[in-house]
């Protein structure tokens, strides 16, 4: 993959370039005995669709840095479709952060509901591991501003409390 300088990298992108929706039926195998999808397995789903996302701003390689305000609201069933939504938030200069949002769809109904939704953090990488710079994002509707204003409160407050775990703080 062909390195891309700073300058190019800092070109702003849209949000709606990078959204991205994952579609899969709920089955057996990704459920507890009561019959609901295993929370694991919802965390694995949020955080692939979290990257395909960044994955597409950024056009590089990532890694997760930090999940935020992950929260179960209501279980999906097995049988039920689990739908995951994930847009770019915000972009600082090598990490930038993704709100995923997960359904259920009632597969005879189509009644949709909202069962989660996270935030993640991820951290734009060359082969070697080193930070790399992104693309801004160009944000076009008072809901993007909304939306990085409260993904900068995020930040702020993930890299103090990431500041208190470091050894010797």
């Amino acid at each position: 993959m062909p390195e891309l300088t700073p300058a190019a990298t800092r070109e702003g992108k849209r949000a709606a370039d990078s959204a991205t929706e994952m579609v899969q039926v709920v089955l057996p195998n990704d459920a507890n005995p009561l019959g609901f999808i295993l929370g694991g397995t919802v965390m694995h789903l949020t955080d692939i669709a979290g990257a395909i996302a960044c994955h597409r701003h950024t056009r590089s390689l990532l890694v997760t840095a930090a999940v935020d305000g992950l929260q179960f609201l209501h279980p999906i069933k097995v049988g039920d479709l689990i739908i995951l939504k994930a847009r770019v938030t915000a972009a600082w200069s090598t990490s930038l952060e993704t709100e995923v949002e997960v359904f259920s769809e009632e597969i005879l109904t189509g009644v949709r509901r909202l069962t989660s939704r996270a935030y993640l953090t991820f951290v734009a990488i060359d082969r070697d591991g080193r930070r790399i710079p992104i693309p801004a994002l160009i944000l076009e509707t008072d809901e993007d501003r909304r939306r990085a204003a409260a993904a900068d409160l995020r930040r702020a407050e993930r890299l103090k409390a990431r500041k208190a775990l470091e050894p010797g703080v």
